[in-house]
């Protein structure tokens, strides 16, 4: 059952992203597949998105991450005793990306693991992270999101390839009296998972085929109608079951998947478009990544202030819903 009471002990204290240098354009795309500019942002919102190098892959994208959290907010994470990466597109299944980045700062002794929820990743990562603090066992958590969607994309489907890209970004909760986090909602269609996966050893979802090339396969129609009736209604359901209202969001942060998905959203929640943050136009879809991406841009060009009631809202692959809303601590 979705649920939407939170108790929190938890603050934001620090933030970092990265995306890697290579930019891949619309204009770029026009030279691969049968599209064009105009075609691609009318439809998505999309004009560019980030690109990892050959020699790059999601473990960078996290260092990176952490780095320009460390950069920005002159952090230790000497003490950091537990690291959750959301991510669908690991370097390796095991050793997995949080070991990686727990042997990469030299973190002495922390737990580690890594989700996997598609697009919903990183604020379902956010949602563990509030419960492990609340158990009073752990005190600093690191939550990244991170993808590399470029190396499981399709560049001959002109459909999918327009989407995705690449980047990371990361979040420090540490154990706070104030509690950041508001409310908090999940659910799971996974009876449709079919129309967004990317395979692994099964050649079958459900006793259906699949294609089994490891590469990401959407059925975008279905996706669209599922995404612009079950998200409005979840936001209607968080708000109605924790008695707070649209009018008390300050800023809504949806998964960046195209812009008509989110502007389908505002119009049916009644969120003003202009109160809504997103990273597609300069990024693209990069699934657990698209909403710290979207909230860095935002912190640096002075959108988000400390104090803001923030909503996010992450849904894709699964089919799978993570909502929270949070004050802004930083």
């Amino acid at each position: 059952m979705p649920h939407s009471s939170l108790r929190s002990l938890t603050a934001i204290t620090a933030f970092g992203a990265y995306v890697p240098e290579r930019v891949l354009t619309n204009h770029d795309l026009e030279q691969m597949v049968d599209t064009n500019d105009e075609w691609i942002f009318q439809r998505t919102g999309i004009k560019e998105r980030r690109i990892a190098a050959d020699d790059q892959f999601c473990s960078d994208m996290c260092f990176g991450a952490v780095r320009d959290l460390q950069l920005r907010y002159g952090v230790v994470l000497d003490d950091v005793d537990y690291i959750i990466v959301a991510t669908t597109t690991p370097d390796t299944f095991f050793p997995s990306m949080s070991a990686r980045v727990q042997a990469e700062f030299g973190i002495p002794s922390c737990g580690a693991v890594d989700i996997q929820a598609a697009c919903a990743g990183f604020v379902a990562a956010l949602q563990m992270a509030n419960g492990l603090l609340l158990s009073g066992v752990y005190h600093k958590i690191l939550v990244i999101g991170a993808e590399t969607l470029s190396k499981a994309t399709d560049y001959t489907d002109r459909t999918t390839c327009i989407l995705f890209g690449d980047g990371a970004g990361a979040m420090l909760l540490e154990r706070d009296d104030e509690g950041a986090f508001l409310a908090s909602y999940s659910a799971t269609n996974g009876a449709d998972g079919r129309h967004l996966y990317r395979s692994s050893l099964a050649s079958s979802i459900n006793g259906q085929p699949i294609q089994t090339n490891g590469l990401i396969v959407q059925n975008g129609r279905e996706v669209y109608k599922w995404a612009v009736t079950t998200v409005p209604k979840g936001i209607k359901t968080l708000l109605e079951t924790s008695g707070y209202t649209v009018d008390e969001i300050d800023w809504f942060v949806p998964h960046s998947a195209n812009m008509r998905i989110v502007e389908s959203i505002c119009e049916r929640t009644g969120i003003p478009l202009e109160h809504t943050i997103t990273s597609m136009a300069q990024y693209g879809n990069t699934s657990a990544a698209s909403i710290p991406l979207a909230l860095d841009l935002a912190i640096k060009d002075g959108r988000i202030a400390s104090g803001d009631t923030i909503l996010l809202y992450g849904f894709g692959g699964g089919l799978t819903e993570s909502a929270l809303l949070l004050r802004w601590t930083l």
